[in-house]
């Protein structure tokens, strides 16, 4: 295990949530991890990595972090309506 699937992962990850512009919530669920450590990956460790796939990732999770307001009323309406 160690550092080397440490390494692996935090690269998995970053591909993964730029691929599918999905949240750190969302590939925590998808690769059974806590987003504590999804969030951690991708940010502390993805930046000694590779920083252009960091930088990468920053995007979207920035991106997403801006829209999260729409996503949590649109989860709440959906959670009333029944839907």
């Amino acid at each position: 295990m160690g550092k080397v699937y440490i390494e692996e992962r935090a690269v998995e990850l970053a591909h993964y949530i730029i691929d599918s512009k999905d949240t750190v919530r969302g590939a925590a669920k998808k690769f059974g991890i806590s987003k504590s450590t999804v969030h951690k990956d991708v940010t502390e460790r993805l930046r000694k990595i590779n920083p252009s796939l960091a930088e990468e990732t920053r995007k979207i999770l920035d991106e997403n972090k801006a829209e999260r307001h729409i996503r949590g009323g649109e989860a709440t309406r959906l959670k009333y309506t029944g839907r």
